[in-house]
């Protein structure tokens, strides 16, 4: 009986340390994965954008054949795709920089002018015009307007010697005969018509030139997707972008290495107000800035300027820019507590024993002393004290600081800085200069086209990593938090990328900044990482102890359960 009862009892404990415990266990410590959308993100990995620009096209009285004007309105689609290539150093050969297929998309709609416009087309001058035709509602952040006027029109200079301060062309600011089209500072252009039977195909090949100068060429993206780039895929001459971010911190730095020699002052406070933040408020639908200053005092260079007796001054070679910048950058304040990309500028006043100091190039002294631009963010430019104050005062002299000179590089180099590069006018085009602010209406569209393709690429980027990531190691704990960021990634990235393809420009943008936050909150999530320092032998060596004791006397006695039933079957029955 003892026996009978002792095998069930075996059976009982086997039974539920298998049934229930064995599960129970497996269940508690499984690693918890919230579902996520892998095969959406598999499909955002080859993405094809289409960035579509609506071009109002207005034909003014005699701009075309009668027969080609009976024909408006309507519509004519032109669609490209944009190669993203770029030459290598040597320039004999081309790579594909990024994978992403993108096709940019004109949408022209033709149409004749109205009698305002042609009232205002009607004028000897071009800015007169473009102050009549100012509309009482902001045209649309991404279109253009051109207007066709007639081939005798004089609104675009015909005969030269005509200077104007407002033309800027490739080579000169001097206007040259028979101007084909102008780029204006706001969203529109003027372009000549033509008197011929082929009048709409002529005329809109000079609009597509125009276009595609004021918003997206294959030299804007490539410079977007810059850090999607190979490093030997760019020259050491291109300057990268800023990343695309939510914001930016600017400082500007008056760097005094020689006190008692300089009494420098600048009215930073008044050249900030003046001129750097007109230019940032227009900018400021590309991200949040803000703006301060400092003074350092015995600020030195890390490397010491070598005399120059050809040019009786001090010079710096540009390769040691990093070794110059590195020791002051230290006293800059630091950019790891900063969420934002930090941009330094530096006024670098040299001390009295190395003054005048300029930056030597390869091949020659760069003078007057420009500014330069190292990887980290810096810019440093050298300003140099007339010599002809140490003769008529004492030491230390009074430097008063041209902050209008100053900030007219400084305002220039952070045009490079954030991609706003001069734009490539198609030939016979007059180029007008930016207004007060510093930045031209379409320049600002064109930017913000690029940084809503670049932040497109940075969270598909970024999504695909972390779906490879996580489909690799299987013991990394996917929260719900964390998918709910990817699904918002996912579902922003397909929004952007239909805004883009509507032509709206504003909310596409604003998409892609959501993009690219969810997708880099989700992947530099902490609770990622919990388990990854948990590998599988440590697994053993602590479920084995505890496993080990119980299971080896249920499984001793299954065995003999079940040696002891098999032979019980074998064993033959009595017969009498």
């Amino acid at each position: 009986m003892s026996v009978v009862r002792g095998k069930r009892a075996a059976l009982f404990f086997a039974a539920v340390a298998i049934l229930l415990g064995l599960p129970l266990w497996w269940k508690t410590t499984e690693t918890y994965r919230a579902p996520l959308p892998y095969s959406e993100i598999s499909g955002l990995n080859a993405l094809q954008l289409r960035l579509m620009v609506p071009v109002t096209v207005v034909f003014t009285r005699d701009s075309v054949p009668l027969d080609d004007q009976e024909k408006l309105p309507f519509t004519v689609v032109h669609e490209r795709e944009i190669p993203l290539k770029l030459n290598d150093w040597s320039g004999c050969c081309h790579f594909l920089v990024y994978k992403m297929k993108i096709k940019c998309r004109f949408q022209k709609a033709y149409r004749r002018a109205l009698e305002h416009e042609e009232e205002a087309l009607s004028l000897h001058s071009v800015h007169e015009a473009e102050a009549m035709l100012a509309e009482p509602e902001k045209q649309a952040e991404g279109s253009l307007t051109v207007y066709v006027i007639s081939e005798r029109s004089s609104l675009l200079p015909q005969d030269g010697g005509i200077r104007s301060s407002i033309w800027r062309t490739d080579s000169c600011e001097r206007a040259t005969i028979d101007m084909m089209s102008y780029i204006g500072p706001e969203r529109t252009a003027v372009v000549r018509g033509l008197i011929h039977r082929e009048a709409f195909n002529i005329i809109g090949r000079r609009i597509i030139q125009v276009a595609q100068a004021m918003s997206l060429t294959e030299d804007v993206l490539a410079a977007a997707l810059a850090d999607h780039l190979p490093e030997d895929k760019w020259s050491s001459d291109k300057r990268r972008p800023l990343k695309s971010s939510l914001g930016y911190e600017i400082t500007f730095s008056l760097l005094n290495p020689d006190p008692k020699s300089h009494d420098v002052h600048w009215d930073i406070e008044g050249a900030v107000q003046r001129y750097v933040q007109p230019f940032l408020n227009r900018l400021s639908a590309a991200g949040n800035f803000s703006v301060d200053s400092q003074i350092l005092y015995y600020a030195m260079l890390g490397v010491n300027p070598r005399f120059d007796p050809a040019s009786s001054s001090y010079s710096l070679t540009m390769h040691s820019l990093p070794h110059v910048i590195n020791p002051v950058e230290s006293r800059l304040g630091s950019s790891a507590a900063s969420l934002y990309p930090v941009l330094n500028f530096l006024l670098y006043v040299p001390e009295l024993a190395h003054s005048p100091s300029t930056f030597r190039t390869r091949t020659e002294l760069q003078w007057p002393p420009m500014l330069s631009t190292v990887p980290a963010g810096v810019a440093l430019w050298i300003y140099n004290v007339d010599p002809k104050i140490y003769n008529a005062s004492e030491l230390p002299v009074r430097v008063e600081v041209d902050m209008v000179r100053v900030m007219e590089v400084f305002l220039a180099q952070l045009r490079l800085l954030f991609g706003i590069a001069q734009p490539q006018v198609p030939p016979k085009c007059l180029l007008s200069g930016p207004k007060s602010e510093g930045l031209m209406t379409w320049e600002l569209d064109r930017l913000l086209w690029a940084r809503s393709v670049e932040n497109l690429a940075t969270a598909t980027t970024t999504l695909t990593s972390l779906a490879q990531l996580l489909g690799k190691i299987s013991n990394i704990v996917i929260k719900d938090d964390v998918a709910s960021e990817v699904y918002r990634a996912v579902a922003a990235v397909q929004k952007a990328a239909q805004e883009v393809a509507l032509g709206h420009l504003s909310s596409a943008f604003a998409a892609s900044q959501e993009a690219v936050t969810s997708s880099e909150r989700a992947f530099f999530d902490p609770s990622l990482l919990h388990l990854l320092y948990f590998p599988d032998d440590q697994k053993f060596a602590i479920y084995i102890p505890l496993f080990l004791p119980m299971a080896v006397p249920i499984l001793l006695s299954l065995v003999k359960i079940f040696l002891e039933t098999h032979k019980s079957w074998k064993k033959p029955e009595k017969t009498d």
